[in-house]
């Protein structure tokens, strides 16, 4: 039996999904809500803007933090601090969604995952919410398919903001993940509206 209840993107939410605990109210959504979406990686970290204007997301800008293959680990992992840390100045985003990290078998890249994803993190200035989200939950809410493929997320992406061209695949992980905090969110504010209790996982920084 699927662990997910329903396989339609629209209906889905996917805090309920990964059994995420319940985290303090966001603000509602209105014009200007703006949202950071993260794909942390010690290679290269995707990152996506999207806001909500006129009664829908749109997309404002994306991009990746290519880093020095030759760099010591470190050295990249102070790269990603500081690019996100600028990044963040310029666009004052409301809230971060970001991906949850997936351990597979290989336990060093498991590893140099987390310290990624630690960096970006870290640029999260004091008091702006970030939440987090499993691949899985990312691919069901956009897809509507746990196991879909990079492709068919990306595609999904440029549909759903509206976008042409290529993505590259780290940018378009991350506009995926600020579009499911973005679903979440108005689903909260659904479930808020009819008195019912909400879901999320909002790390408050």
């Amino acid at each position: 039996m699927s662990r997910y209840p329903t396989r339609s993107w629209r209906a889905f939410d996917p805090q309920r999904a990964v059994g995420a605990a319940p985290a303090a109210p966001a603000p509602s959504v209105s014009d200007g809500l703006r949202v950071l979406g993260l794909d942390p990686g010690s290679r290269t970290t995707g990152f996506g803007l999207i806001e909500w204007r006129a009664g829908q997301w749109q997309h404002l800008a994306h991009g990746c933090i290519a880093l020095p293959p030759s760099a010591a680990l470190a050295q990249r992992l102070r790269l990603i601090f500081e690019r996100l840390s600028e990044l963040v100045v310029q666009h004052q985003p409301a809230e971060v969604a970001i991906e949850r990290v997936f351990v597979n078998r290989n336990v060093d890249s498991a590893l140099k995952l987390g310290q990624a994803r630690g960096a970006a993190l870290a640029a999260v200035p004091h008091g702006l919410a970030v939440f987090e989200y499993a691949p899985r939950a990312i691919k069901l809410a956009l897809v509507g398919a746990g196991g879909a493929e990079k492709q068919q997320v990306a595609h999904m992406v440029r549909i759903l903001l509206g976008l042409e061209g290529r993505l590259a695949a780290d940018a378009a992980d991350a506009l995926a993940v600020a579009l499911c905090h973005a679903h979440s969110r108005q689903l909260a504010q659904l479930a808020a509206a009819h008195g019912a209790a909400p879901t999320g996982s909002g790390l408050r920084r």
